[in-house]
Parts: C-alpha cells; structure tokens; sequence
C-alpha cells in the first residue's frame, strides 16, 4: 500500500521537460521533407528588410540632426536681421542700433525661407513618404543653396582681396567693407560655409531615404 502511494506521488509530481519533446521532433523530422518558408529564402528576405529598416531609421535620426541645425542657423540669420525688422516696424532699441548692423541684401531673406521647407522633410520622414521627401530636395536645392552661392559670389572680390594682403595692412587703408573690426564678406563665407554643409548632409541623407524606402517597396512587391 505505501508502495502504491509513494508511485503515485511520484507520477503526480514527475517533472516532464518540453525541451525534450522538441528535440525529439527536431530528430524525428530530420530527413523528412522541409517546411514551407524555411528553406533560407524567407530568412535572406527577412534580412534583406531588416537593412532596409536600418538604414532609414539611420538616415531619418541623421536628417534631423541637420534640420535642427538648419533652425540654429536660422535664428542667426533671424539675429543679423533683428536690426532691419525693428526699423520696419519703427521699434526703436539702442543697444541694436549701436552695434551698428549693415543693411541687408534680398539674399539674406530669401534665404529664410528655406527654413519652411523642413515641414516637407520631416513629414516625409515620419510617413516614408517619397514625393514629400523630393519637394524637400527640390527645396533645398534652390531655396537654400541658390541664395548662399549669390552670396559668396557678392563677397568674393572682398574675401579674396583680404587674403592677399600683405602683413601689416590695416583694413581702413582698403576697400574691404569692415564691419566690428572684421571682414564683413569673410564672416559672411563662414556662416555660407557652415550652412553648404548643413544643406549638403540634409541632401544626402533625404536621398538615403528615398533609396531605402524604393527597396523596401521593391521587395514588398516580391512578396
């Protein structure tokens, strides 16, 4: 009788592992013929999108890193035209008046609105939207870099003077428009420069995007 009741404890109690009975399935199917979908095909497709994923979450993070660049060089734009909207609009404060801001050129505005254009690219980047990312490009393009390139053309007879000088050459004794002290047209080359490079990067990685997101479709087609 106690015998009896101990097997019986034992069998309610007995641990049974399904890893087990897994490997068993996995021994018993060797050989055997092989399930749909598991031949390697859907796994180098699988992989395939993954990359694909990678890259445009990449590219995404990367693009607006350069928006939020774009908006830095934007408010100091907005900064150097601060003096030319206060006086449109008779407000009158003599800390900017005594820094003594020169006029601004139709570049310097036109080139503000390329700030707009961002709406285009992150829309785009937050739907994978392919036509929304080429208006951005387009933007860019011509909104952005037309109006920096006018600019270095403007000050290149400034910029390139002042390299040439010889040492010991005060700015007053040259023609060179001198603002603060400095070069008026080299500072101007060194936000130029900087806003190329935000623009060039933005460019780079919207088309990154539109690469990635035409492949992705391409292999949801192959489905």
């Amino acid at each position: 009788m106690t015998s009896g009741l101990a097997g019986q404890k034992l069998s309610k109690y007995s641990y049974h592992d399904d890893d087990d009975d897994y490997d068993d399935q996995i021994m018993a199917s060797r050989g055997g013929p092989m399930v749909i979908g598991t031949d390697g095909a859907d796994f180098e497709h699988r992989q395939r999108v993954a990359a694909h994923y990678q890259i445009s979450a990449l590219n995404k993070a990367r693009l607006k890193y350069c928006i939020f660049f774009h908006y830095l060089l934007f408010f100091v734009m907005l900064v150097k035209l601060s003096a030319d909207i206060l006086d449109r609009l008779d407000i009158f404060i003599l800390e900017i008046e005594e820094l003594q801001i020169p006029q601004p050129l139709w570049w310097e505005y036109f080139w503000c609105l390329s700030v707009f254009l961002s709406y285009f690219g992150l829309t785009a980047a937050r739907r994978n939207r392919i036509n929304d990312m080429k208006k951005y490009m387009v933007g860019i393009s011509t909104v952005a870099f037309v109006p920096l390139l006018y600019c270095l053309i403007y000050y290149l007879n400034d910029v390139s003077e002042y390299i040439s000088l010889e040492k010991g050459t005060e700015l007053e004794d040259t023609d060179i428009f001198v603002w603060q002290g400095y070069p008026y047209g080299l500072l101007w080359y060194g936000f130029v420069l900087l806003a190329l490079q935000v623009h060039f990067f933005s460019l780079y990685f919207a088309w990154n995007l539109i690469k990635a997101w035409r492949a992705r479709g391409t292999l949801r087609k192959e489905q």
